[in-house]
C-alpha cells in the first residue's frame, strides 16, 4: 500500500515549516499585539482566523499546483532547485544581518478592529510569507506520481498545526515576547539561527530530491 506522502519528504517539509513558523512575521506579530492589547482569549480567536486563511491558501493551491505539475512535469523539477535556492537566499540574508548586527527592531502589528477573527483572517490572507510558502517551499516536496490532493492535505495539517503552536506561543507570551524581540542581541542571535536553519533546509531539499 502506497502512502500519500513519502515519510522522508514529509519530515523534511515539517523541519522547514518549523523554521518558517517560528520566524517573526505579520502573523506572529499580530498574535503578540493581540495578546498584549486584548488578552489571551481574543488572541486565540485571532489565531483561528489566521488558520482559516491558511486553509483557504492550501485549498486554492491544491488545484493550481496539481494542474501545473500535470501540464509541465519538467517545470516541477525546476521548482525544486528554485525553491532550494530561494531558501538559501533567505537564509543568507538572515545570517548576514545577524553577523553584521543589522537585524532591525521587530515592530508590533496593530490589532485594530472589533473582530479578532476577521482581523486574523485579513492578516494571514495577505501575508507575504504565504506567497513564499506556496510558490517556493511546497513544490519541491510534491511527488508527481502520487495524488496531489492527499499530499496537500497532509502538508496543510502540518503547516496549520505548526503555525497554531507557534502563534499561540507568541500570543500567550504577549508582553514578554515583545520585550525580548526588541533587544538587539536577541535579534542578532535569532537571525543567525534562522539563517543557518534555512540554509540547512535548502540542503535537505536538494539531498532528498
Amino acid at each position: 500500500m502506497q502512502l500519500p506522502v513519502d515519510p522522508t519528504k514529509f519530515w523534511a517539509f515539517f523541519s522547514v515549516m518549523m523554521v518558517m513558523a517560528a520566524t517573526p512575521g505579520p502573523a506572529n506579530l499580530f498574535a503578540v499585539a493581540t495578546g498584549m492589547e486584548r488578552g489571551k482569549r481574543v488572541a486565540l480567536v485571532g489565531i483561528l482566523g489566521m488558520s482559516i486563511a491558511t486553509l483557504v491558501w492550501f485549498t486554492a493551491a491544491a488545484a493550481g499546483l496539481g494542474a501545473l505539475i500535470l501540464a509541465f512535469p519538467k517545470l516541477f523539477h525546476l521548482l525544486t532547485f528554485v525553491g532550494a535556492a530561494y531558501l538559501v537566499w533567505l537564509g543568507g540574508q538572515s545570517l548576514w544581518s545577524g553577523l553584521e548586527g543589522t537585524a532591525g527592531p521587530i515592530k508590533s502589528v496593530a490589532a485594530a478592529g472589533r473582530s479578532a477573527l476577521r482581523d486574523g483572517f485579513v492578516v494571514q490572507i495577505s501575508n507575504p510569507k504565504a506567497l513564499v510558502l506556496f510558490s517556493a517551499v511546497i513544490p519541491p516536496f510534491l511527488e508527481v506520481h502520487r495524488p496531489i490532493a492527499p499530499q496537500m492535505f497532509l502538508f496543510a495539517a502540518a503547516t496549520i498545526g505548526m503555525d497554531m503552536i507557534t502563534m499561540t506561543s507568541y500570543g500567550l507570551g504577549g508582553a514578554a515576547l515583545a520585550q525580548r524581540m526588541t533587544e538587539p542581541r536577541f535579534q542578532r542571535v535569532f537571525a543567525m539561527i534562522v539563517g543557518l536553519l534555512l540554509i540547512s533546509a535548502a540542503g535537505l531539499i536538494l539531498f532528498r530530491h
